[in-house]
C-alpha cells in the first residue's frame, strides 16, 4: 500500500492536470462574440433574477463610457474605457474576485469625432496570455496579463488614415495564433478624413510581437458610405476548412486565415447600389448557414456554407420576408440550433430555424428606446441591453418568454451598447461607468 501512494497521487494530479484547464477554458469569454464566435456559451448556471443591489457580487467605477464588451479570461477581466476630462483612451484589468482594478493604462490621445460613439467602441481580446486592445482612431497594443506593455502601434499611421463617416468600431480577434483586424472604409475622403486611394483591408498580426503576418486589400463594388462596415471579422470552422467572414461593401466573403487570399464572395443585397447603406451586424454561422443582415430594415440573407468563388443567388438558402427579421446593428446570435435575431428598431427578438427562416416565434421586448447591443446566451438564456441600460433576459426555448427586464443603467446613460459576457456563472455587465459582476 504505502508503495502505490505516490503513484496514486501522482495520477490524481496527472488527471486534475488534463480536467482543470479545459474546465477554466470552458468558462472564459476571451472576445466580443465568446468562446465560438457565435455569441453562445457553454454556461449552465447563470442568474436570472438580479438587479443594481441583489446578487452584484462588485460594480467597479469606470474612467469614462464606451461600447466594449468585457473579456474575462481566470481571474482577469479586460476592458477599454475612455477618459473624458482628459480626452484619453485606456486599456484595463480588473480582478475577478473583487472588481479592483489590477492595472489601468494610457494607450493614446482621442476621444471621439461624433456624438453617436467614441474611440474606445472596439472590444479587447484574450487568450490568456495577453490582452490586445484596438481603438476608433487606430492605436492597437497589447499587454501581457501583469500589464507589462508588449507591444504598440497606430493602424491609421503604418497603413493610412480611416475614412469613416462616423467612428471605426470593429473588434480584433484572436484565432488560430493570429490577431485579425479588419478595415473596410471608403477610397475617397470624407468630411475631412482619409485620403484619395484608400484602401479596405484585412490585417494579420502575431499577437506578441504585433508583426505583420499578412494584409489583403479587399475591395467592393459599393459606393461611399456603402463602402463602410463596423463589422467585426468571424472566424468558421466548418468539416476540414476554416475561414474568415467579412461583411460589408455590399457583399460578404469568406477568406483563408492561412494569408487572406479570398475563397468565395456572394452580393449583393444592394442591387441598386445606394450610397449610404453603411453596414453594422457581424455575420454569425450555425447549422451550416451563415446569416448576412442587410441594413437599414432590409432583409437577412442566409447562406450555404462549402461555396467556392464568386457567387450568384442559388447560394442563398433563403432570405427573410417578416418585417421584424432584420437586424440593422445587433449581431445575431447562434445558440442550440437556433438563430436569435434582435430587432433593435422594431425591440423585438425573433427566433428562427436555420434550414428554412421561418420563424419559431416573434417576441416583443416592451422597450422604448432602441436596442443595439448584440445577444449573448447560456444556461438557456439570453442577454443583452437597450440604451437605457435596461438588461432582458429572454428564454432561449420553443416558446418565447420574457424572463426579465431588469434596470442596471445609471441617470445619462442613453447609449449603451456593450454586451453582457458570460463567464463561470457569472455575467459582466458594463454601463455608462460602470462594470457589473453579476452572480448568483
Amino acid at each position: 500500500p504505502t508503495t502505490m501512494k505516490p503513484i496514486l497521487i501522482f495520477a490524481l494530479w496527472f488527471s486534475l492536470g488534463l480536467i482543470l484547464p479545459r474546465q477554466s477554458h470552458a468558462g472564459n469569454w476571451g472576445q466580443w462574440r465568446g468562446p465560438h464566435f457565435d455569441g453562445s456559451s457553454d454556461e449552465t448556471s447563470l442568474p436570472t433574477v438580479f438587479s443594481k443591489t441583489n446578487a452584484v457580487k462588485w460594480a467597479a467605477d469606470l474612467p469614462g463610457p464606451s461600447a466594449a464588451t468585457p473579456a474575462v479570461w481566470g481571474q482577469n477581466v479586460f476592458i477599454s474605457s475612455s477618459e473624458e476630462k482628459s480626452k484619453t483612451l485606456h486599456a484595463l484589468c480588473l480582478d475577478r474576485s473583487s472588481g479592483k482594478i489590477l492595472w489601468n493604462h494610457e494607450v493614446a490621445p482621442g476621444l471621439n469625432q461624433d456624438d453617436k460613439s467614441n474611440f474606445a467602441s472596439p472590444s479587447p481580446a484574450t487568450d490568456g496570455k495577453l490582452a490586445v486592445f484596438l481603438y476608433g482612431n487606430g492605436p492597437v497594443a497589447a499587454y501581457d496579463i501583469a500589464g507589462k506593455k508588449l507591444w504598440s502601434r497606430n493602424l491609421e499611421k503604418d497603413y493610412g488614415p480611416f475614412a469613416y463617416q462616423w467612428t471605426y468600431g470593429a473588434s480584433p480577434v484572436l484565432f488560430g495564433g493570429k490577431l485579425f483586424i479588419q478595415v473596410l472604409h471608403r477610397n475617397e475622403p470624407v468630411r475631412g478624413r482619409g485620403k484619395a486611394s484608400n484602401e479596405s483591408y484585412i490585417l494579420a498580426l502575431e499577437p506578441a510581437s504585433g508583426k505583420e503576418l499578412w494584409r489583403h486589400i479587399r475591395d467592393s463594388e459599393a459606393r461611399m458610405e456603402s463602402q463602410e462596415a463596423y463589422s467585426t471579422p468571424i472566424p468558421y470552422q466548418n468539416g476540414d476548412r476554416t475561414e474568415l467572414l467579412i461583411a460589408g461593401g455590399d457583399c460578404i466573403s469568406g477568406h483563408k486565415v492561412s494569408d487572406g487570399e479570398e475563397l468565395w464572395r456572394w452580393g449583393t443585397w444592394n442591387p441598386n447600389r445606394i450610397t449610404h447603406w453603411r453596414l453594422v451586424a457581424s455575420p454569425v454561422s450555425g447549422a451550416g448557414i451563415i446569416l448576412a443582415c442587410a441594413p437599414k430594415t432590409a432583409p437577412i440573407y442566409a447562406l450555404k456554407s462549402g461555396a467556392k468563388g464568386k457567387q450568384d443567388d442559388s447560394v442563398l438558402a433563403w432570405k427573410s420576408s417578416e418585417l421584424e427579421l432584420s437586424s440593422d446593428v445587433a449581431t445575431p446570435l447562434y445558440y442550440k440550433g437556433r438563430f436569435y435575431v434582435v430587432n433593435g428598431e422594431r425591440r423585438t427578438i425573433t427566433r428562427v430555424d436555420p434550414a428554412t427562416g421561418k420563424p419559431d416565434w416573434i417576441g416583443d421586448l416592451d422597450s422604448r428606446i432602441k436596442i443595439e447591443s448584440s445577444p449573448t446566451a447560456g444556461d438557456d438564456k439570453i442577454y443583452f441591453q437597450n440604451f437605457r441600460g435596461e438588461v432582458f433576459v429572454v428564454g432561449a426555448q420553443k416558446d418565447f418568454k420574457l424572463i426579465a427586464k431588469i434596470p442596471m443603467g445609471d441617470e445619462g446613460d442613453d447609449q449603451l451598447r456593450s454586451s453582457v459576457a458570460l463567464s463561470d456563472g457569472e455575467l459582466f455587465l458594463r454601463t455608462g461607468r460602470k462594470l457589473y459582476c453579476v452572480g448568483k
